[in-house]
């Protein structure tokens, strides 16, 4: 096994173990799609005269069972190894000889590593934005099942205004519609094709066709100048993370008024068994957790979004190694919002409000009955305001 930088001298295994950290666990997730960019640059390079029919078929082949045999479990990545690049040039070396080692030209690990995560990204982006719109229909479900039930609304924490539990739900699945169209819109800094930057300054002496491997990929456009695909680094994911910070925030407000809801002091909620806990000294509790968890991990997208702009918000052009750190919080903002995701819907489907522990004070009509003195007799607003206000300070 050697790494794709090696050049033969001794290395400190403490180096090893704090440069390359946890990026073998992380980059299991990117397997596949380094395998597909690692074809479409194959391609790429037979195309331009650059691998011949022999050594692009060998390659080809064995870079889709190498990618085969990851998915069925049969390898994983180590830490010798570093990331998954390097393990799948050392297996594809491993696989079919010297002609393993002609896919590195006319890339660099900068740019493989940019390629692959940016087409897990853009899978994300879809995956997410298709989550979020199943957790608003089934707001919408609700709305549909106990609409009709009167609902006060809240300003300041004190009742305000009448509503329903259709204004509530449909509000909340308007909004989560409106972030599912913010994670789709979130690709587009994915869609930019990264490969033949290699290192941030292009291929030298080595004519590349970065159109191809754009067309292979589905990439929308090719990232130009080269100088500035490490510039770009970090705007994708922080792009992905605030989208799903808005999500998860959205996702934490309709937490926390359930929440209120279901207090025996309110009462205007019941919550299915099966998605409430329970207490290891208190026999008569059943705990909201599912929900305070989906109101606390707000905060876990707001956190990794934060740390990728804390890692590039001061770096000079071209590439650093503070880069690789970017993954780490990536990876964790996506896996807590699609976890959020995965069982929202299936939580929203045991709410049950309980009309007959609803009440709302008689004074929440009173903007409605300002509003009728300026209809039916039009007066100005503002007398018609202090009308109502002074008939509800009149001992009843």
């Amino acid at each position: 096994m050697s790494r794709l930088w090696d050049k033969g001298a001794p290395l400190d295994e403490r180096v090893l173990a704090y440069t390359a950290g946890e990026d073998h666990l992380l980059d299991e997730r990117l397997v596949r799609y380094d395998i597909e960019a690692s074809i479409a640059h194959a391609d790429m390079l037979a195309g331009s005269g650059l691998l011949s029919c022999a050594d692009h078929a060998a390659i080809r082949d064995a870079l889709r069972a190498i990618g085969e045999e990851h998915a069925q479990g049969r390898w994983r990545l180590s830490l010798a190894e570093e990331d998954c690049q390097t393990a799948i040039e050392n297996r594809l070396t491993e696989r079919i000889g010297t002609a393993g080692g002609r896919l590195h030209a006319g890339r660099s690990r900068n740019d493989q590593v940019l390629a692959a995560l940016r087409l897990y990204a853009r899978d994300v982006s879809h995956e997410l934005q298709a989550a979020a719109l199943i957790v608003a229909e089934a707001l919408e479900a609700l709305a549909a099942r106990d609409g009709a039930v009167a609902l006060p609304g809240y300003t300041h924490m004190q009742q305000a205004m009448p509503s329903t539990v259709a204004l509530w739900a449909l509000g909340f699945a308007a909004e989560i519609r409106d972030d599912a169209e913010g994670l789709r819109l979130a690709a587009r800094r994915s869609g930019k094709n990264p490969l033949g930057s290699a290192a941030g300054y292009g291929t030298p002496n080595l004519a590349i066709d970065r159109e191809a491997t754009r067309s292979s990929l589905g990439f929308a456009v090719t990232h130009e100048p080269v100088t500035a695909v490490q510039l770009s680094r970090g705007k994708a994911e922080a792009h992905l993370l605030f989208e799903i910070t808005l999500l998860t925030q959205d996702i934490g407000r309709l937490a926390a008024d359930l929440l209120l809801f279901y207090t025996q002091e309110f009462g205007f909620v019941a919550l299915s068994d099966e998605f409430t806990t329970g207490s290891s000294i208190m026999p008569q509790k059943r705990n909201p957790d599912v929900f305070e968890l989906m109101r606390g991990r707000s905060a876990v997208a707001l956190a990794a979004l934060v740390e990728v702009l804390g890692i590039t918000q001061k770096l000079s052009s071209g590439y650093h190694r503070d880069l690789q750190l970017i993954k780490a919080p990536l990876f964790r903002g996506i896996d807590s919002c699609r976890q959020t995701l995965a069982i929202l819907p299936a939580a929203l489907a045991g709410v049950r409000f309980r009309p007959e522990r609803i009440r709302m004070d008689p004074s929440v009509h009173a903007a409605g009955a300002a509003n009728a003195l300026v209809a039916e007799h039009g007066i100005p607003f503002r007398d018609a305001y202090r009308q109502v206000a002074a008939k509800l300070k009149e001992p009843k």
